[in-house]
């Protein structure tokens, strides 16, 4: 008899670990499914990431395959990233529906609302290092190649290097929801972010030194659109601390 409380309290967290566990299948599902099809068409993927570089490349050029296994694999590769990339929403979606019954209601109200801005801020980051980010980098690198170097570039490394600036791209675009929540939590306050302002845009340009290649331009299309969105997530934050105030 003296085991029932500690069975009790076992119980629920038994069936948070399933509820878990069958959440995390219902990812690696979706992600397996999206895959099948992303495989399917993984050279016209992969085509169509490389067309920034391709059309900067000199004529006559192309891209090479070093590995005797990459032109296999690495469209694949890509294929499963893309595959992921698809997927985030419903990640985000069943992460929510796990952690959604344990949030007071303020909360459910606050981390909806920044679940879905953090999805789209991350997609309008690779969509921007896409279309306007890789046109410029791409024809700076080409153009910048000594004379009698022949460039052409390993399809695994141009994914390697074409992720990594996702990537970062992706997570710089995320900085009004890390200011947003900083305010939130009472970390810091907006005040205290504004002052801040001048460290602050020197801290984006030295992390956009370390996330872009060495190249002053790349660096720059990465820091001033952090900097821009820091002070977007400064105004928000001041919204937010407003009616919160009024509340």
């Amino acid at each position: 008899m003296t085991n029932l409380p500690e069975l009790g309290n076992e119980q629920p967290f038994i069936s948070h670990l399933i509820e878990l566990r069958d959440r995390l299948l219902k990812m690696i599902f979706c992600v397996l499914l999206i895959f099948i099809g992303t495989a399917t068409y993984a050279n016209e993927i992969y085509h169509y990431l490389a067309e920034p570089l391709l059309q900067h490349m000199p004529k006559n050029s192309s891209m090479i395959a070093i590995d005797v296994a990459s032109p296999f694999f690495t469209p694949f590769k890509l294929a499963f990233v893309v595959a992921v990339f698809i997927s985030v929403p419903f990640i985000l979606y069943q992460f929510w529906g796990f952690v959604a019954p344990g949030l007071y209601r303020h909360e459910k109200v606050m981390i909806a609302p920044l679940l879905l801005a953090s999805t789209l801020l991350f997609y309008g980051g690779a969509a921007f290092a896409y279309f306007l980010v890789f046109p410029l980098v791409f024809g700076y690198l080409t153009a910048a190649a000594p004379e009698g170097v022949a460039v052409m570039t390993d399809i695994a490394t141009y994914l390697d290097f074409v992720l990594g600036m996702f990537f970062a791209f992706g997570v710089a675009f995320e900085i009004p929801i890390f200011t947003i929540v900083l305010v939130w939590t009472g970390i810091i306050s907006p005040q205290s972010l504004a002052e801040k302002r001048p460290y602050v845009i020197v801290g984006v340009f030295v992390i956009a030194m370390f996330l872009t290649p060495p190249d002053a331009l790349s660096q720059t299309l990465l820091a001033v659109p952090m900097w821009m969105l820091f002070e977007a997530g400064l105004l928000f934050s001041r919204l937010f601390v407003n009616k919160a105030d009024d509340e």
